[in-house]
């Protein structure tokens, strides 16, 4: 797996720190919490996760407000923000990071292309991050995957 050295680190560093991790995932759909358990020992920091790729899920199981979907789409900061803060709510995590996004090939508009992809990260009790992936047009579905999860990590690595 060509992101197991980065789990490693940020295994290490979630411990080192004593936090608790908690994951919000739609589009890579579980990829980030089967990356993070690759690492032995994960159980010492990772709580576990939702991967809610229906709207319906984020709702029920995140508390994604439905105004905020009408408002701003699954795929935008508000949605996942929201995400985030759900996890905060039905976990014990005192960090939580959130992914929602378009990996294609259809399902993209003129405001959201293909390739628009959002996360959040931040600790309880702290104001929440969000933040626009920066990815390259025309990748395929696994290349977007894997592009977005070296950034979560990465992410994590930096909170």
């Amino acid at each position: 797996m060509q992101h197991l050295e980065l789990a490693r680190t940020v295994h290490a560093k979630l411990l080192e720190k004593k936090r608790k991790l908690a994951v919000a995932e739609s589009c890579t759909g579980g990829l980030l919490m089967a990356t993070l358990t690759e690492v032995a020992g994960a159980s010492e920091y990772f709580l576990g996760g939702v991967v809610a790729y229906s709207n319906e899920l984020k709702q029920q199981v995140l508390h994604v407000m439905p105004k905020t979907l009408e408002l701003y789409g699954a795929v935008s900061a508000e949605t996942v923000i929201e995400m985030a803060h759900g996890l905060f709510s039905v976990t014990t995590a005192n960090v939580a990071i959130s992914v929602s996004g378009i990996f294609g090939p259809t399902g993209g508009t003129k405001d959201k292309p293909v390739g628009t992809v959002w996360m959040a990260i931040g600790e309880k009790g702290k104001k929440m991050e969000s933040r626009l992936i920066p990815l390259d047009e025309g990748l395929l579905r696994s290349q977007y995957r894997e592009k977005v999860i070296t950034y979560l990590l990465e992410a994590l690595w930096n909170l």
